[in-house]
């Protein structure tokens, strides 16, 4: 199998990883639940992951909250900093895991930067926004769609200037891109471990400014006595008991990463999304494509984009289509209506990977 659907889970991971997870599962307790040596490990395993998280994103380990996704975390935060029928600033590209919990609270949505690839109309449209008065913003780093690169340090910089809290969805970005904790002042970035993390699935991190609301309330192996979640990070956001194993092969993905250096992954996933553009576009499929983008290229087809997924999976060629749950991104991309198949390349972008989807898309150009 060709795998180019990153995008929606990293496959597969390093060895390291699925090492890390069986030796959990052999190894370690429940972590905080006791003095005995299995429990041990398993406070080790998670106190590694929160120090290599706290390197790679520049913050205190004590900072890095355990969720079980990307989703869970952005829950969090955005139920931390809006309230119902707060005015909330968000871009043209955002996923459901940041739209759905708006709407949920009743909150008043501003949609601001909707050109794709256009770093100029996402900050004039930023600033008129915040200009008006907003009371939080959340917006993605890199669209999951279109691989668009949307310019958060300069985003984040104008939120800090009016002084708008903010969360950033590092789904698509983290242990792709530099995510500096430090650097963004960001209130929350919430990220999943499965993706360019190359942990597995069920495991994310959400790095914290302070204190978030709490979505469940429980055992932390801390302040037993009190009736109260406690008041500091990381226990105070993370009630029940720890996917260790889980968490120990996302430590072992970061560590990879570390190793292998995030710039040399990017620069591979940038070059074949270039081959891949330039192919598609000989073959006659509408490409989406530009400047600031990342590991991820979406097209149309002549024809149904499903149906185009099912024929290139026929071949042995993953991707996915649709609409990748952001119809919002979609919208402003005018793809509402057909949805596009989506590329996204991982850690081990390669040209024959890139050589196999565009013998297999020759299959689709038959069709009208």
């Amino acid at each position: 199998m060709t795998y180019l659907d990153h995008g929606a889970t990293s496959f597969h991971k390093p060895e390291s990883v699925y090492r890390a997870v069986r030796c959990a599962l052999e190894n370690c307790g429940n972590p905080g639940r006791g003095g005995y040596p299995a429990t041990l490990a398993a406070a080790k395993t998670v106190l590694r992951c929160r120090e290599r998280a706290g390197e790679l994103f520049s913050c205190s380990p004590e900072q890095v909250v355990m969720t079980s996704s990307c989703t869970y975390g952005l829950n969090m935060a955005i139920r931390t900093l809006v309230k119902p029928g707060d005015r909330v600033l968000i871009t043209g590209f955002e996923h459901n895991a940041v739209t759905r919990p708006l709407y949920a609270l009743g909150a008043k949505v501003i949609v601001a930067g909707r050109k794709l690839f256009d770093w100029e109309d996402t900050l004039e449209d930023w600033k008129r926004a915040l200009k008006q008065g907003v009371d939080a913003a959340v917006f993605t780093h890199v669209s999951n769609v279109f691989g668009y690169i949307l310019p958060v340090e300069e985003m984040a910089r104008l939120c800090k200037l009016h002084r708008v809290p903010f969360v950033i969805d590092a789904a698509q970005s983290a242990g792709i891109l530099p995510v500096n904790m430090g650097e963004l002042g960001a209130d929350f970035i919430a990220m999943p471990g499965h993706k360019g993390l190359l942990g597995p699935m069920g495991t994310g991190l959400l790095l914290c400014g302070g204190l978030p609301v709490s979505l469940v309330q429980g055992g932390t192996g801390s302040m037993s006595r009190e009736q109260q979640m406690p008041d500091f990070l990381p226990d105070g956001a993370e009630a029940g008991t720890l996917n260790v194993p889980g968490i120990a092969g996302l430590s072992a993905g970061i560590a990879y990463l570390q190793q292998a250096e995030i710039p040399q992954i990017l620069a591979k996933q940038q070059h074949q999304v270039q081959r891949c553009v330039q192919g598609l576009k000989k073959l006659g499929m509408r490409v989406f494509s530009g400047d600031h983008q990342s590991g991820t290229v979406s097209f149309v087809p002549n024809m149904d984009c499903e149906d185009a997924a099912k024929i290139l999976a026929q071949q042995g060629i993953a991707v996915r289509a649709g609409l990748h749950c952001a119809p919002l991104a979609h919208q402003s991309a005018g793809t509402l209506e057909t949805g596009t198949v989506r590329v996204s390349f991982g850690h081990d972008a390669a040209a024959w990977q890139t050589g196999n989807l565009l013998l297999a898309a020759e299959k689709l150009t038959g069709y009208s």
